[in-house]
């Protein structure tokens, strides 16, 4: 029979222990805090902030020059990203040829999360389509990558008014066997998750984003100021990190309700995906999308990863072209593409941050 004096010294040690874990998660936080503020100060805003109804999204809105030969185009970034990652492939080459908005997702780089209605792919979608009016932007062609896709998607089902054309880029857009990494469904777990946001976070995604970035870009190389120049650890901050965890934990549940709808987009479509995407699988997503929209043109490109925005830029802006009524061979300047991707290969080391757990 343990004496008097065991549960009074053992109550005292499980105190302890307590007051340990609190102040060692006390301290994660602080320091989450100044990393973060860190974060931001080496990734300003370059956008502007715009009420929407609520809340304020954030987005690059760049004006067409005076001999624009496309439509406004509206780019809609993927997860784990920012306004900065499809304006880093894009603005320059398009700069002055049509109006130009890259937005931040809600919760997203700059943007603010808004309700419940923004953890879904149609909410966040309906949020771009009320930016669009406040831009005064009436049609523009909708360009979606990988998560942005479902956004893209849904843009072309619920807001088909506002759409000259749809492209997407690697898109995430139905149903896959299997789930995402472990991580995206603690981060957004009640209570546990906005601890995890707040104290471990950052500091385990400061030391995979080098390795992550890699693989996001792989078997094609990554470019070497891309950490620099779009700012993929501003997704590490805790409100966006948890903002993200949402959306990828959800887009599962969310693509098998809402994916047969596609059969209603009639707008002209471009799919760009490659054969080799460590990050989605292509045959289930990009050929769904080819045949779930007629009349859609499937660009399917061999030595391709997760980034045609980046890797094959030239067929992208073809592709915009394209559904503004210019002739372009979109499978001849894939073929063109192939051989240089055959010999730009890369295999980088450990596993890439998935959503086909499956695989």
């Amino acid at each position: 029979m343990p004496s008097v004096f065991t549960l009074p010294r053992f109550g005292l040690v499980l105190l302890t222990i307590a007051l340990v874990i609190a102040l060692a998660l006390v301290a994660l936080a602080i320091a989450t805090q100044i990393r973060a503020r860190a974060i931001e100060a080496e990734t300003p805003n370059i956008g502007e902030l715009t009420d929407v109804g609520g809340f304020r999204l954030n987005a690059l809105h760049v004006p067409a020059g005076p001999d624009a030969d496309l439509p406004p185009i509206i780019f809609i970034h993927g997860a784990s990203g920012n306004l900065r990652d499809q304006a880093g492939a894009f603005l320059e080459p398009l700069r002055g040829r049509a109006e130009l908005l890259f937005v931040d997702r809600p919760g997203h780089g700059y943007s603010e999360r808004g309700g419940p209605e923004n953890d879904t792919p149609e909410g966040q979608a309906n949020a771009i389509a009320g930016l669009m009016e406040q831009k005064g932007i009436e049609q523009a062609i909708i360009v979606g990558h990988s998560f942005g896709g479902a956004i893209t998607a849904s843009f072309g089902v619920l807001h088909p008014d506002k759409v000259d054309g749809l492209i997407f880029l690697a898109a995430a857009t139905h149903p896959w066997p299997g789930g995402v990494d472990w991580y995206y469904h603690l981060a957004s777990a009640p209570v546990i998750g906005p601890i995890f946001c707040h104290t471990l976070a950052l500091h385990a995604g400061m030391m995979r984003i080098e390795a992550a970035t890699d693989h996001v870009f792989a078997p094609n190389p990554r470019p070497a100021t891309y950490l620099e120049d779009t700012g993929p650890a501003l997704v590490l901050r805790p409100s966006a990190f948890r903002s993200n965890a949402k959306d990828v934990a959800g887009l599962h549940a969310y693509v098998t309700t809402f994916s047969p709808r596609y059969r209603e987009i009639e707008k002209p479509t471009v799919i760009i995906t490659g054969d080799a995407d460590e990050i989605v699988l292509e045959e289930i997503h990009s050929k769904g999308l080819a045949r779930d929209i007629a009349g859609s043109e499937l660009v399917w490109i061999e030595g391709l990863g997760h980034k045609p925005d980046y890797i094959v830029t030239d067929i992208v802006i073809a592709a915009l072209e394209k559904i503004a009524g210019e002739g372009r061979d979109l499978q001849a300047l894939a073929r063109v593409a192939e051989p240089r991707l055959a010999a730009t290969r890369v295999e980088p080391p450990g596993a890439a941050p998935s959503l086909q757990a499956a695989q």
